[in-house]
């Protein structure tokens, strides 16, 4: 899939070296085959030392070495970088994009490049758990939807979808999702201090509730709100915690938090850095 061919990532902060990772770790490709173009000395070194791939400062460079070159930049960074890759991409390439709320218009005009594929994977991915949606243009290959599959698929799972809005969708539910669990779990870990547990042990009943929840779920097979029903007995505790949970207005919540973030994702997108409430 991958011989005689080299990734060229732009890009080697926290997601960029996760992809990194998970290539080398799963055997895709060689640490020879591998190019990161990152600013600052530091973070160039450090990849060099640690997985033994090439690296550069210079954009142009890393866009003429991959024959797949990858964009794990910030979106603020976009102005800068897209025109100075500029023509140095062949229409062989394949130009991917992990760039939240960039859409492939506009990656595809700056670049003066067809072939591009835009993916949005979650914080899960740093350690091989997370879920990527993507999509990609009319000129893009099956070899390099392939190739597209390899590369998400060392970060999680990933999930192809034939429109790009679904990205701001996935933006909003998986994507800024962690950001929600990491609530749910804070909150839980604080009802226990506030309840009489030392913060350790609340912090360890709660991760393994979570881990443990989501497991069963997951090898039962059985809709969600079976699973609940099951553990929630007529006038028992948990019928009390989810009464008043209901009451607050829980669900209510979760789904305008989440349609606010699809909404501020598609904003995004048209360029509007709208601010909110």
């Amino acid at each position: 899939m991958f011989t005689d061919k080299k990734i060229a990532f732009i890009g080697g902060g926290v997601m960029g070296e996760a992809m990194v990772r998970g290539l080398l770790g799963q055997e895709i490709v060689s640490p020879e085959q591998i190019m990161v173009a990152d600013p600052w000395d530091e973070r160039r070194d450090y990849l060099a030392e640690k997985y033994a791939v090439h690296t550069t400062s210079d954009n142009r460079e890393s866009a003429e070495e991959g024959q797949v070159v990858v964009l794990s930049i910030k979106p603020q960074s976009i102005p800068y970088v897209l025109p100075e890759i500029r023509g140095h991409l062949r229409r062989g390439d394949l130009l991917m994009s992990i760039i939240a709320g960039t859409p492939i218009r506009k990656l595809a005009d700056g670049a003066a490049h067809a072939s591009v594929i835009r993916a949005m994977p979650n914080t899960p991915a740093q350690i091989g758990l997370g879920i990527t949606v993507w999509t990609a243009t009319d000129e893009v290959s099956a070899e390099h939807k392939e190739q597209a599959r390899a590369i998400l698929g060392s970060l999680g799972e990933e999930i192809f979808v034939d429109q790009e809005s679904y990205l701001d969708m996935a933006t909003a539910l998986s994507g800024s999702g962690p950001g929600y669990v990491f609530m749910m779990m804070e909150a839980l870990i604080d009802a226990g201090v506030h309840l009489g547990f030392s913060r350790h042990i609340a912090r360890q009943l709660v991760f393994q509730t979570m881990r443990g929840s989501i497991e069963y779920a997951e090898q039962s097979g059985k809709h969600v709100a079976e699973l609940r029903n099951q553990v929630t007995s007529p006038g028992g505790t948990t019928a009390a915690a989810l009464y008043h949970m209901e009451k607050g207005g829980l669900r209510t919540v979760i789904s305008r938090g989440i349609w606010a973030a699809y909404q501020r994702s598609v904003e995004l997108g048209k360029g509007e850095d709208v601010k909110g409430p």
